[in-house]
């Protein structure tokens, strides 16, 4: 059934499905993975950080962490 959709402001899509009217089956699927060290993925206008010691530790025993085959 269609729909009457006023003003839409998108500012930023990374990754994933923006759908406006019918759908059927949507599903969108991804993974990722990130290693960082403390501070690292802070965000703003002013940041300050103060770190003594950073490590981080990259041993993966795991050798699936997000499986997305067959998620539906």
């Amino acid at each position: 059934m269609p729909a009457i959709i006023g003003p839409v402001q998108i500012i930023n899509v990374s990754g994933g499905i923006v759908q406006f009217g019918d759908s059927l089956y949507i599903s969108p699927k991804s993974n990722s993975k990130s290693t960082t060290g403390s501070g690292t993925l802070n965000t703003g206008g002013f940041v300050m950080t103060n770190n003594g010691l950073s490590a981080s530790n990259v041993l993966d025993a795991n050798l699936l962490d997000q499986p997305t085959v067959g998620n539906l």
